[in-house]
């Protein structure tokens, strides 16, 4: 199969783009290269899912867009996502295929924290970009990675240095509304030994974007020690194919906070992975996931422990109604010669109609002996006992099924430590469920 069967741009046209924005020669060469790859490789193999039948042709052109002056000039759709004035200081913009607002702190300037576009950083910094780029997540795995890094733009490059605590989470908002414009960022966030940091990102659409394809990764380097609190949310139309994987490398007695809200109304992939390499390290991992309509989710958890007395805790809630179906997979693996690791999972499923479908999996693959590691899922509808319960009490039927809904939810929601966070994904919530 060639690449031109794939995708409507040849290499030619990716060398001129990346020549026109300045990039390394490096970079140049990273991206035909894997536009070459793109021809070669096979779409990801997923658990129960036929992704080659969804929409995946529309991935658009890089077009440049008019820089904001202010945030007064965001959609409207997106300015309830900036709600604390603090996180305004220390924020990136990205609209269709440009940047399109950028301001960083004095405070994170003196700290020597690098927080920027990744194609600004591409110029300024550009032997730190190359030290980590597409070094988590590789090109070479499957045709979507290949075509992210030949198509990506945009994007959020983040270094704190060593011993460095950043105390106001630094936030990006990822827009789209234009069909014809690709849409690719690239988020990578690299933590020194013994620093700390939180990073937040929405990710919002507006208007028909015919199966407009988001083909997005994010890379975290965690050096030892470190910590980072990675949360997102994205709420892309259903004119959106929303493809993410997000992957951590983290090194000894590091952790690796994630909460993820995939409150999409198109089809999802997502695949969040913490590669656990250094002794004593840790991931956490809270999803949820509310499908509608005929949506089709495959949500994916997984942490790989390599390092001895490394931990891992994956919490997935899944709601749906409608004709929506979700697999929803979690995996812990434990490699040979992690001794005293401690791999931990639940998944569980909502069914609001009797049209829905969900499938909880959970995947323990074990390679060694001195370990602890155990699973829970479920897939069920809403009890009908406790409905009948709470409207004994005097509450209404939506009421009692918004209520149990919650109750649901709530073992991920409650925990999150981001207060707004919470907000929003409760907001998003009682949208998506029309309540």
């Amino acid at each position: 199969m060639t690449t031109q069967a794939i995708l409507p741009i040849d290499r030619q046209a990716i060398v001129e783009l990346s020549q026109s924005r300045q990039e390394p020669e490096w970079m140049t060469n990273i991206r035909a290269e894997a536009l070459e790859l793109a021809g070669s490789l096979d779409l990801p193999v997923l658990e129960k899912t036929r992704i080659d039948r969804w929409p995946l042709r529309s991935y658009g052109t890089h077009k440049v867009e008019s820089v904001l002056t202010s945030l007064d000039q965001l959609p409207e759709f997106t300015k309830a996502l900036l709600q604390d004035e603090g996180e305004q200081k220390n924020l990136i913009v990205q609209k269709n295929s440009s940047i399109v607002f950028q301001s960083s702190s004095e405070e994170l300037a003196k700290q020597g924290v690098i927080f920027t576009s990744l194609e600004a950083a591409l110029i300024s910094h550009p032997e730190l970009v190359k030290a980590y780029f597409m070094t988590v997540v590789g090109k070479e795995e499957n045709r979507l990675t290949a075509l992210h890094t030949a198509l990506w733009s945009g994007g959020v490059f983040l270094y704190v240095p060593k011993n460095v605590h950043v105390e106001l989470p630094l936030q990006a908002l990822f827009l789209t509304d234009d069909a014809e414009a690709c849409f690719s960022p690239h988020v990578l966030i690299v933590a020194e030994s013994h620093s700390s940091v939180t990073y937040v990102d929405n990710y919002a659409s507006h208007g028909d974007l015919n199966h407009l394809v988001q083909n997005g990764i994010v890379e975290v380097v965690l050096k030892p020690g470190a910590v980072v609190n990675y949360a997102s949310v994205h709420n892309l139309d259903e004119s959106v194919v929303d493809l993410s994987y997000r992957r951590a490398s983290v090194e000894q007695d590091a952790t690796m906070n994630w909460v993820i809200g995939e409150m999409n109304y198109g089809n999802v992939m997502s695949d969040t992975t913490s590669l656990l390499k250094g002794n004593g390290s840790t991931s956490d991992a809270k999803i949820i996931c509310v499908g509608t309509n005929e949506q089709k989710l495959n949500v994916t958890t997984r942490a790989v422990h390599f390092g001895r007395s490394s931990s891992s805790d994956m919490i997935t809630r899944a709601v749906l109604r409608d004709a929506s179906t979700a697999i929803i997979n979690g995996i812990t693996k434990i490699e040979k010669g992690a001794t005293g690791a401690n791999g931990q999972q639940t998944e569980k499923v909502l069914m609001l109609s009797p049209k829905a479908r969900g499938d909880a999996n959970p995947i323990l693959l074990i390679d060694e002996d001195d370990v602890k590691a155990g699973h829970a899922a479920s897939v069920g509808q809403v009890n009908p006992d406790q409905i009948h319960y709470l409207m004994s009490r005097g509450i209404t039927k939506a009421e009692a099924q918004r209520l149990v809904i919650y109750g649901f939810l709530a073992p991920v929601v409650s925990v999150i430590p981001m207060k707004k966070i919470q907000e929003q994904l409760q907001r998003f919530v009682e949208r998506k469920l029309g309540q």
